[in-house]
């Protein structure tokens, strides 16, 4: 790796290890009632998981101690930021006022502890009553070795329609992120497997991700999972950054927040 790439990396490495520390205390404390066998919360198992993460990303960050300082921690980030609108795969009321773009890592524990718990309740309330626009975009962050291509598994299954079962699917196998274990999953979801392959083969869809991982540095959201809740204004979107696998009381103020702006315009 190149000084140069070094120096890019360690503030989108340092906002990661912020991200999970943020979010490690309400996850460890449901691991001994899920090692007890309730089904609340996470097993031990996962939280040593977890912990090995972050171990890991302490290790690189030592490495890397010699460049330069990350610009801010995510206490210091600007509370509203503006991203470039771009098309890509949606839920929600094509025409609603207010969007949520979510940066997602597949490999990520914390995107998958949202997807899992927060995510339902924000599907149910709010997209699919057509209020909010929920648009997802790729930050395979570089800890992970398999996050980038397992973001382009699921555009590429998005070429088949299933976009979105592929994305459940290595939610919940974030662990497993191979191509040999994304293959696996597309003839589980009765994918055209051979057409899957292909468009893997061909770097369908990472230019895209790139592109995504790039606006997010240029918004200074480097860790996952992260969220723009807010308003397309011509070519951006511009609102409240919310960082981390946060409660769904967090995005419910955020996005009333914006939904507040219509009835005040009336």
């Amino acid at each position: 790796m190149s000084s140069g790439n070094t120096r890019r990396r360690a503030p989108r490495l340092a906002a990661a290890l912020v991200a999970l520390l943020a979010g490690l205390p309400a996850v460890v404390a449901t691991a001994p009632a899920a090692a007890a066998g309730k089904p609340e919360g996470i097993s031990a198992g996962q939280a040593d998981q977890i912990l090995e993460e972050l171990r890991a990303i302490r290790a690189l960050l030592e490495k890397q101690a010699a460049a330069r300082p990350p610009a801010a921690a995510p206490s210091g980030e600007p509370t509203t930021v503006t991203v470039p609108w771009v098309e890509r795969p949606a839920l929600g009321g094509a025409d609603a006022e207010v969007v949520v773009l979510e940066f997602t890592d597949y490999a990520c524990p914390f995107c998958q502890r949202f997807h899992e718990t927060t995510w339902p309740a924000l599907k149910r309330d709010f997209v699919d009553t057509g209020k909010v626009r929920w648009v997802v975009r790729d930050l395979p962050l570089p800890i992970h070795p398999d996050a980038r291509v397992a973001a382009q598994a699921t555009h590429c299954a998005g070429e088949q329609g299933r976009f979105w079962e592929l994305r459940t699917v290595l939610y919940a196998n974030r662990a497993a992120l191979g191509r040999a274990a994304l293959e696996a999953y597309a003839g589980q979801l009765k994918l055209d497997v051979p057409r899957f392959r292909a468009c893997l083969d061909g770097g369908g869809a990472l230019a895209g991700i790139d592109a995504d991982a790039a606006a997010a540095d240029a918004a200074r959201i480097t860790g996952t999972p992260s969220f723009v809740v807010g308003r397309r204004k011509g070519g951006v979107v511009e609102g409240q950054l919310v960082v981390g696998a946060q409660s769904a009381a967090v995005f419910d103020g955020a996005i009333r927040m914006q939904l507040a702006q219509d009835d005040d315009a009336r």
